[in-house]
């Protein structure tokens, strides 16, 4: 089966702004959001997906994580919020994968609010799902940089679930 989320894996704007963030992040002490991330994001949102029967397909579910960080090559350059211009690249890379507009209001809402609804239960099941996985993706508990993180103690993952 070709899933189109292997598309977005090509595409030119994708490529280039992975490797932007890698680049900018080559030395950061803190977590990272190039293409490790993202796969584990994707990974672990697709087996939540499963577990709970949130009845959401693969595709949309990789679309989401793959894209979900996108955004901060633009918040390193201009200081912009990463969700809200990782949408708007993620809508145009979407459009170029034969994705429905349906479809990308789903994902481009999902990585709107990937970092604010983790408590929300107001969200959608990818809202939802996507920004449990974002956490969940984070090793916090065996991180170098646990101590001098940002991140309050409630909001760090000190356990391995998946």
């Amino acid at each position: 089966m070709t899933y189109r989320y292997e598309n977005i894996l090509t595409n030119p704007v994708f490529v280039s702004t992975i490797k932007k963030i890698e680049e900018i992040e080559k030395d950061r002490f803190f977590c990272r959001h190039g293409m490790e991330h993202l796969i584990s994001v994707a990974r672990i949102a697709y087996i939540i997906s499963l577990e709970e029967q949130a009845e959401l397909s693969k595709d949309i579910i990789y679309a989401a994580a793959l894209l979900h960080d996108i955004g901060r090559a633009s918040e390193y350059e201009t200081g912009s919020p990463h969700n809200s211009s990782g949408a708007e690249t993620a809508k145009e890379i979407m459009s170029e994968c034969g994705y429905s507009e349906e479809e990308i209001t789903g994902v481009t809402n999902s990585i709107r609010s990937h970092g604010h609804k983790c408590s929300n239960t107001e969200g959608s099941a990818l809202e939802t799902i996507l920004c449990r996985a974002d956490k969940l993706s984070r090793t916090c508990f065996n991180c170098k940089a646990y101590e001098s993180c940002n991140w309050t103690p409630g909001r760090k993952n000190n356990t391995l679930i998946y």
